[in-house]
């Protein structure tokens, strides 16, 4: 369902490693907004609800929010370096429009609620 790859892996899994709270995992989730309709949320979390979705993606947990599971099915994440420093990417093959920057986007089937600020 959702793809990470081995550099994106290995970085999460040092900055897990990092926190100090025991049991976190990758958790990833849609919400509406953003410039194009959808904004994504990928964060660390340690609490988990009967409606979330668990995979192990290269060893590791990742929880995806229920209702989000529609939209982020087929996901690509990825970590890149560059000298700026470095930053995670995603490929969303459900994505019909994405903005600029690349952290929002809209679907075939549903366009969220843009941002009127974007």
């Amino acid at each position: 369902m959702i793809t990470i790859s081995e550099s994106a892996t290995d970085k999460i899994k040092e900055m897990l490693a990092a926190e100090e709270t025991p049991n976190m995992f990758l958790r990833l989730g849609v919400k509406s907004g953003g410039c194009t309709g959808f904004s994504y949320g990928m964060g660390f979390d340690d609490d988990q609800n009967e409606q979330d979705q668990e995979l192990d993606v290269n060893g590791l947990k990742v929880v995806v929010e229920g209702e989000s599971v529609k939209y982020l099915n087929g996901v690509e994440i990825d970590f890149k370096e560059s000298a700026m420093g470095g930053g995670f990417t995603i490929n969303n093959p459900n994505a019909t429009a994405t903005c600029g920057c690349g952290s929002s986007f809209r679907t075939a089937d549903d366009a969220g609620k843009p941002d009127s600020d974007c």
